[in-house]
């Protein structure tokens, strides 16, 4: 690192306070660290001078980010959830999962992603358990162009008929319960039975739910289907099949929601077809159709 300082600004002012932080990265620094430290002090120091907070406001503001740090641990990430609720964690998968017009766009992972569930034949069904109203879930996999994609992968997972996940729930639901992988036929199709899934809150028992309350916000997140879908010579898309009849799918939480995932959740009475398809009567029925973008 160089010894060199006659690139730094000596005296701090309010003025000029973010380009004197900025001026002690040397010059032979990373670059894209340096870039990303002087955007990050520019940004801050305009923040700082448009709000203009009190000492006690400040403190305050410190106080919140070492409560924030006190509640995370392995299993649970409280700066992940303040970056979900300010809308961060939807920015950055935004600008690093830009698709063709056409392609099926992404949207946040979420914390209950599994590892290593069962893998099921087509028309397989992930309710363990048989509670909640059935579920049919459909579609094709294809190209943006149309071709459909034979032995794409679909790694499917939802919370219950409660709200719950199985892993937030291991002494109620089974393993895996809610969870599989299912391979698309030599057309590109898919199909599975589940239920239909229910909103749920995210954690509020800690500082990130004191703020969105404070704020008159609420901490849910509407209905959805998880899927991360991958097909060799394709890019990968993780991604949810939304409700758009839940109360909250205009507000959710942590702004996941995109117009084109909303799915048409299709109420069905018909005893013959679910006799067929295998499923009490009566059920919903979700058509949802994948596009992923070649490699």
């Amino acid at each position: 690192m160089t010894t060199d300082r006659s690139h730094e600004i000596p005296y701090f002012s309010e003025a000029e306070s973010a380009e004197v932080v900025a001026s002690r990265t040397a010059p032979d620094a990373d670059a894209r660290l340096a870039k990303v430290y002087a955007a990050l002090v520019r940004h801050l120091h305009a923040f700082i001078k448009e709000v203009e907070p009190t000492q006690d406001e400040w403190t305050r503001g410190i106080e919140f980010l070492t409560e924030t740090g006190h509640m995370s641990n392995d299993w649970r990430q409280e700066f992940i959830l303040l970056s979900d609720t300010l809308g961060v964690s939807m920015l950055v998968d935004a600008i690093n999962n830009r698709k063709p017009t056409g392609a099926t766009e992404s949207t946040v992972l979420g914390p209950f992603h599994v590892a290593g569930v069962p893998e099921y034949e087509n028309g397989g069904n992930i309710c363990l358990d048989g509670k909640g109203e059935p579920l049919v879930m459909s579609g094709t996999v294809t190209d943006p162009d149309g071709t459909p994609i034979a032995g794409a992968k679909l790694d499917i997972w939802t919370a219950n008929d409660e709200g719950f996940y199985d892993v937030q729930q291991k002494d109620v639901q089974p393993e895996h319960n809610l969870r599989g992988i299912f391979t698309t036929d030599e057309n590109g199709h898919y199909w599975l039975r589940a239920i239909k899934p229910r909103w749920y809150p995210v954690p509020d028992d800690g500082p990130v739910g004191k703020l969105i309350r404070a704020l008159g916000r609420h901490p849910n997140r509407p209905a959805h289907i998880h899927i991360i879908a991958a097909a060799e010579g394709h890019e990968s898309v993780t991604t949810h099949v939304f409700d758009p009849d839940c109360p909250w799918i205009h507000s959710d939480a942590v702004f996941g929601v995109k117009e084109s995932l909303l799915g048409d959740f299709k109420h069905v009475d018909d005893a013959a077809r679910a006799a067929e398809l295998g499923v009490a009567n009566p059920f919903w029925e979700v058509v949802y159709d994948v596009v992923l973008t070649r490699a």
